[in-house]
C-alpha cells in the first residue's frame, strides 16, 4: 500500500475525513488491509484488503455509522485469521455475469432510490452498450484492456455518451467489489473524454430576432403556436427542456410551477408575468401534461422541436442549442445585477459553482462597461 494516505484510525479522526471530488480510501496503520472509504457522496466505509490464491480482494465491512473503528478491527482480524481455502477456479465460476449481476443484485439496491428519468437513462446505457459489451462475461473477467477498448470505439461517434456510459460502469463495478466478487475496478482509472465548455448565449439583439421570427411563425398558423410558447417559456424561466415538456398541470401553482421530476430533485420555479400569461394561454384537454403531444395528448410533447430548427436558421442563430436559452436567461440576470447565489436559486442549482459556467457576459457588454468605466476615471482625472 505504498504511495497510499495512512493513519492510525479512530473514531474521532474518521469523523473528520471530508469527501473529495474522488472516492480515496485512508489505510489504518495499526491493522494491515483495513481502512476506510470515503466517496464523493459522503458515504463513509471500512474495507479490508486480503490477498487469496495470490489475488487482492476488497471486502467491505460496513459503514463507519455502523460500527466503531474497534468493532472493525475485531471483524477484520476475525476475517484474517480464517483461512480461505477455496480453489481460484471455483470462485471465478461462482462470480456472477454482468448482466446477471446487473438485473438482480445492482438493481434491487440501486434503482428504488433513482428517478423514473435517471432509471430510463441508466437503462438505455444498459441496453445500448454495457450489457451487449460485458453481460456474458463474469465480473471478476472484466480487464482493463476490454473496458478500453470498448470505450474507445464508443467515444469515436458518441464521447458524451461514452462518459456516461462509463459511469454507470464504473458504480456497477464498484458494487461488485463491495460485494466480494471482484478485488479491483478494472474502469476506475479509465480517462473520460474531455469535453468542450460551451459558453454559447443570445445577445440581446438576438433575443429580438428570435421573437420576430417567432411571431412571424405563430401567424401563419396554430400549429405553430405550441412550439412556440415551448421556447419562449425555456427562455423566460431558465427551465431545462424535459422540465417544461414535462410540465404537468397539476405542477402550475399561480405563479410559481412545482416541479416534481427536476433535475436536481423537486423545486419551485418562480414565473415572471410573460411567462405566467404563456401557460394561461394554453388550452386545457383531459392531458394532464401543459404541452401535450399533438398526436397522442395522454403523452408529453416529444424532445424535438421541428420549429426551433427552422427559426434558428431564420433569425441567423444556427450554432444556438435549446439549452443556450437556459444560458441566456442566467447570462440576462447576471447582467440586470441579480447576485448569483440568487441566479442559482433560479436555475435550481445545488451548488452555486455550477452557476458561475452559465453566467457569461457577452463581449459587448464587457466592452460597454469598460467604457462606462474609463469615461468615469478619465472625469476623476480631469478634476485633478
Amino acid at each position: 500500500m505504498a504511495g497510499r494516505e495512512r493513519m492510525r484510525l479512530s473514531d474521532a479522526t474518521i469523523a473528520r475525513l471530508h469527501p473529495r471530488e474522488r472516492e480515496y480510501t485512508v489505510w489504518d496503520t495499526r491493522t494491515p488491509g483495513l481502512g476506510v472509504r470515503v466517496r464523493p457522496s459522503g458515504a463513509t466505509t471500512f474495507v479490508l484488503l486480503r490477498k487469496t490464491d495470490g489475488r487482492t480482494m476488497r471486502r467491505s465491512l460496513g459503514t463507519v455509522a455502523s460500527r466503531s473503528v474497534d468493532e472493525a478491527r475485531r471483524q477484520c482480524h476475525a476475517l484474517l485469521a480464517t483461512p480461505d481455502t477455496e480453489p481460484a477456479r471455483r470462485r471465478a465460476r461462482s462470480a456472477p455475469r454482468f448482466r446477471d449481476f446487473v438485473a438482480s443484485t445492482w438493481k434491487d439496491a440501486h434503482f428504488p432510490r433513482y428517478k423514473p428519468s435517471t432509471r430510463a437513462g441508466v437503462n438505455a446505457a444498459l441496453t445500448s452498450q454495457l450489457l451487449p459489451a460485458f453481460g456474458a462475461t463474469p465480473l471478476d473477467r472484466i480487464t482493463r484492456n476490454q473496458v478500453l477498448r470498448w470505450f474507445d470505439a464508443y467515444s469515436r461517434t458518441a464521447p458524451g455518451g461514452a462518459n456516461h456510459a462509463l459511469r454507470i460502469l464504473r458504480r456497477v463495478l464498484e458494487f461488485a467489489i463491495s460485494q466480494g466478487h471482484l478485488g479491483t475496478n478494472p474502469a476506475r482509472d479509465v480517462i473520460m473524454n474531455r469535453r468542450t465548455a460551451l459558453t454559447r448565449f443570445l445577445s440581446r439583439d438576438e433575443v429580438r430576432r428570435l421573437h420576430r421570427v417567432l411571431d412571424r411563425h405563430v401567424r401563419t398558423g396554430t400549429r405553430h403556436a405550441h412550439q412556440a410558447d415551448i421556447i419562449r417559456l425555456l427562455l423566460l424561466t431558465g427551465c431545462r427542456r424535459g422540465e417544461i415538456l414535462a410540465l404537468r398541470w397539476n405542477e402550475v401553482d399561480g405563479d410559481t410551477l412545482a416541479l416534481e421530476e427536476a433535475k436536481t430533485g423537486p423545486r419551485k420555479v418562480y414565473l415572471s408575468v410573460p411567462a405566467r400569461r404563456i401557460i394561461e394561454r394554453q388550452p386545457r384537454s383531459e392531458s394532464p401534461f401543459v404541452f401535450p403531444s399533438p398526436r397522442r395528448p395522454e403523452h408529453p410533447h416529444g424532445p424535438h422541436l421541428p420549429l426551433w430548427d427552422r427559426v434558428r436558421r431564420e433569425a441567423a442563430i444556427e450554432d444556438v442549442r435549446l439549452h443556450d436559452l437556459r444560458h441566456t436567461m442566467a447570462s440576462q440576470a447576471v447582467m440586470n445585477g441579480v447576485p448569483v447565489p440568487v441566479v442559482s436559486r433560479l436555475l435550481g442549482h445545488r451548488n452555486v459553482r455550477t452557476t458561475l459556467r452559465y453566467a457569461h457576459l457577452a463581449d459587448r457588454d464587457i466592452e460597454c462597461a469598460a467604457e462606462r468605466v474609463g469615461e468615469a476615471l478619465a472625469r476623476a482625472m480631469a478634476l485633478d
